[in-house]
């Protein structure tokens, strides 16, 4: 098997040597070459040819997020980006992410040097995983519609269920816009570091004429409302009275968060299972692994419709995948599709 071919784009020098000093000392990883902005990066790329790219949003010239979209419009090439967080940072990820980067790093605020040592293997994973991928040429979010541009009309007793990982975001933008009905509530795992969610909320909300946001403890699941697991956290539905309600839970510290926001969807699916059985829909998105599929199991034997998106719209057709083949799925369709196939399934 061939090595992954990376390229490294940032302008600051000392990032650069860490990750070529961490990328360089796995066996499946080669190290095409390294730029400080999009305009050396771009002459590598046609002479180097990389497989993955990882890449900064500060930069001198031309910012990440402009080229990104520029890449991705022309010759799509599977992206990292690793950049600081701030406020206004996660919601540029969010956005590079939506433009077609397969996931996201954030850079050590402090002692860099210890902080990109301790974020080694989530780096090598995520390279290597987005040397998988299945990048698309770019599309755009949707100019945002004021909150009276599209009324739902219909209306469903069903709660929607949704679980996604790496390129899960677009994935979900796609669907919830296409959805033309008020199911009883939708609520959503989607793999993503604490602060980022919100920021997906936030733009999520800008969009849709429902209100979109991180989910709080004990928040009613109501008709025109989509809530997002925050990072970090585990999320359950509960049964009360004749509606549902939400439970969250902390990660514990002294277990592995990796692992442990991996099980995330399957937490949210388990309990959609035993709080509303055959009311309910579950839908499972592109990603790496298996999360979210014995909940989906779960939620099937309970009565619930269920769905898996297709291979040719993942990202990464892994979770997806894993469903098919258990034959826990109903159906199997794009994010364009899945809100046709819902309508009809909650009639």
């Amino acid at each position: 098997m061939k090595p992954i071919r990376v390229l490294i784009v940032d302008d600051s020098p000392t990032v650069q040597l860490i990750l070529k000093r961490i990328l360089s000392k796995e066996p499946d990883i080669d190290i095409v070459g390294v730029a400080s902005d999009p305009f050396e990066a771009k002459d590598l790329i046609i002479k180097d040819k990389p497989d993955v790219i990882t890449l900064d949003i500060e930069m001198p010239r031309m910012d990440g997020i402009t080229f990104l979209k520029r890449l991705m419009s022309y010759s799509p090439i599977p992206v990292v980006m690793i950049s600081s967080y701030t406020s206004k940072n996660s919601m540029r990820t969010i956005e590079a992410l939506e433009a077609g980067a397969v996931d996201f790093v954030t850079k050590p605020s402090q002692d860099i040097e210890r902080g990109f040592t301790s974020l080694r293997d989530e780096i090598v994973a995520k390279i290597r995983v987005a040397g998988q991928a299945q990048v698309k040429p770019l599309f755009l979010w949707r100019k945002a519609p004021t909150k009276t541009a599209k009324t739902l009309h219909a209306i469903s007793h069903k709660l929607i269920a949704i679980g996604a990982s790496i390129g899960g975001p677009p994935a979900i933008r796609k669907l919830l816009c296409g959805i033309s009905f008020q199911p009883q509530g939708i609520v959503i795992a989607q793999h993503m570091a604490a602060g980022y969610t919100r920021a997906f909320a936030q733009k999520l909300n800008g969009l849709l004429p429902v209100e979109v946001r991180e989910a709080r403890d004990m928040d009613y699941v109501d008709q025109g409302r989509v809530l997002i697991v925050p990072g970090g956290r585990h999320m359950r539905v509960v049964r009360d009275g004749d509606g549902y309600i939400i439970r969250l839970n902390k990660i514990s510290l002294t277990q592995n968060p990796s692992i442990e926001v991996g099980r995330s969807i399957n937490v949210l699916f388990h309990s959609v299972a035993e709080s509303a059985g055959s009311k309910a829909v579950g839908i499972i998105l592109t990603g790496m692994g298996n999360d979210g599929v014995d909940g989906l199991a779960a939620m099937k034997e309970a009565g619930a419709y269920t769905i898996a998106q297709d291979e040719a719209s993942c990202v990464v057709f892994g979770m997806p995948r894993v469903a098919i083949e258990r034959s826990i799925v109903d159906a199997v369709a794009s994010p364009e599709d899945i809100p046709a196939i819902l309508f009809t399934a909650i009639k």
